[in-house]
């Protein structure tokens, strides 16, 4: 009876693994050659991740008894902010923090159509769902005009660092180190 040689098999080279910030800039940066897509990525990338802010805002949030009188104080929108900036922490600290007074910026807007809405002004969500309809339209545009295909993991991954790379590329020419 002849002995069966299991001969090993070779190793496969493994992939690259995310280093930090670097790592998903330079993905980005490789499907984001395109002029014209680097431009609708500029002007539409801040207003659909301020709309992604208002839409949260806008979804109902449950009565919760033990926070009180702060009750008023949190929405989904809050949560989103701060799955954000800990993301955003993990991957660069020095961006995170410009990036947390961004979306407070974006906080106070929203309060502010919030009470407009409440005096008898448009819904944030009609608001909102505009910008954020135009947003998407634009950026898939500009998709469609780069002609590469991402993959599924980071077609939405680029949708959290968009913002951040946006802001990265601001304090690179302000010559700050993140």
């Amino acid at each position: 009876m002849a002995k069966n040689k299991v001969t090993p098999k070779a190793k496969t080279p493994t992939p690259a693994v995310p280093a930090g910030v670097g790592f998903y800039f330079d993905k980005f940066a490789a499907s984001h050659q395109d002029q014209s897509n680097k431009i609708i990525h500029i002007v539409f990338i801040p207003l659909l991740l301020f709309s992604l802010v208002g839409l949260f805002w806008a979804l109902p949030f449950p009565h919760i008894k033990f926070l009180g009188a702060y009750n008023q104080d949190f929405n989904w929108s809050s949560f989103f902010l701060a799955f954000l900036v800990y993301y955003y922490i993990r991957l660069s600290p020095v961006l995170a923090y410009p990036m947390l007074l961004i979306m407070l910026i974006m906080f106070y807007i929203i309060t502010k159509m919030d009470e407009w809405q409440k005096a008898g002004g448009i819904a944030i969500w009609m608001v909102v769902g505009v910008i954020f309809l135009i947003s998407a339209v634009a950026l898939y545009a500009g998709y469609k005009k780069e002609g590469k295909k991402l993959s599924f993991e980071y077609r939405y991954k680029n949708l959290l660092i968009a913002p951040l790379f946006l802001l990265g590329l601001v304090l690179k020419r302000l010559k700050i180190k993140y």
